[in-house]
């Protein structure tokens, strides 16, 4: 009993010891964290719970300010500050690190995702942590991913209930490649155009329609020219939650894990809160006039055969190692 008592007495000693040593290994610090985004963007929730989880598990000692609307900068300006330490974190698409590292443009590739389920199995496991680890000789530090969602097709002109009714419509796409590819294998016309462009693009009827998901549709009311919305899912945007790996290198273990549990919890909820937020927005839309559609089984199939080429087309820039990585794991989900 006594031995019992003296090894409990022992451990009890060392967990206290432990605590104390991890309490001085978190300094003072404050973290600026940015979104090119208003506080309506979908990342929003994630980046206040992620505030409060680390104040909370740092004692208070790691504080978070949250800037939105491009305060600290575009997504192109808060790569460089994340790269010369001057901000500490930020969240934005995947897509826009393509340029930092090729094999990121992989979620870019249209129709790549059937569902949450295969979209979050990815993200979070190898080949998320591989895409992450690549950026870190770039000066970034992939903590979680977050997500605004899948991209839905908008278009003034009609419903779209099959692949061919695609064909014609004039588009705006996000300009890059891997976006004028897909359209154009659809038959229509890619336009790539600024995002602040869109809304008067679609009222003059420079273009037909665009493509985003349900929470930008919703939050920039849409619904007042445009009139149909297919849920095609086409694309998946995650959302990568970065640091600066030129300050993470100054940090000690102990503030580095508070800070990386922080992110990744903070993206259950994040994910969580997003989505709920689709069948809401989704009744909006509906409420303020829109026609929803959504494609057959048998019309997805025919949208992933047109998507082959393009897929194949981009595989030797993204890198081919990266994307057969990706179908490797897909073909496992799908089992």
């Amino acid at each position: 009993m006594k031995r019992l008592l003296l090894k409990s007495i022992v451990a009890a000693a060392a967990i206290a010891a432990f605590g104390a040593a991890s309490a001085q290994d978190i300094k003072e610090h404050t973290l600026k964290f940015g979104l090119s985004s208003p506080d309506t963007h979908p990342a929003a929730a994630g980046m206040k719970k992620f505030a409060e989880l680390v104040l909370a598990r740092s004692g208070g000692k790691i504080k978070t300010t949250l800037f939105f609307n491009s305060t600290l900068g575009t997504d192109q300006a808060l790569v460089s500050s994340l790269k010369g330490g001057t901000v500490e974190m930020a969240v934005m698409n995947t897509g826009i690190l393509a340029s930092e590292v090729k094999d990121v443009a992989i979620f870019d590739f249209p129709f790549l995702f059937a569902n949450e389920k295969e979209s979050d199995a990815i993200v979070d496991g190898p080949v998320g942590k591989k895409m992450h680890a690549l950026l870190e000789p770039k000066g970034l530090v992939g903590l979680a991913y977050w997500e605004l969602g899948y991209r839905q097709i908008t278009n003034g002109k009609r419903p779209l209930n099959k692949v061919e009714d695609i064909a014609g419509l004039k588009l705006r796409v996000i300009p890059n490649p891997i976006n004028v590819a897909w359209v154009k294998a659809l038959g229509a016309n890619p336009t790539p155009m600024p995002f602040a462009e869109v809304y008067s693009g679609l009222e003059q009827g420079a273009i037909d329609g665009q493509e985003n998901p349900i929470s930008v549709i919703a939050a920039n009311k849409f619904w007042e020219v445009q009139k149909n919305i297919a849920l095609t899912n086409h694309q998946y945007n995650p959302q990568s939650v970065l640091f600066s790996k030129k300050v993470w290198d100054t940090f000690s273990p102990a503030e580095k894990k508070i800070i990386g549990d922080a992110a990744v919890e903070a993206a259950v909820v994040q994910r969580a809160e997003a989505r709920a937020a689709v069948a809401s927005n989704l009744e909006l839309l509906k409420k303020n006039g829109m026609t929803v559609t959504q494609f057959s089984p048998a019309e997805v199939g025919k949208l992933r055969e047109k998507m082959k080429p393009v897929i194949a087309q981009f595989s030797a820039s993204v890198g081919d190692a990266t994307v057969n990585e990706m179908m490797a794991e897909l073909a496992k989900l799908r089992k």
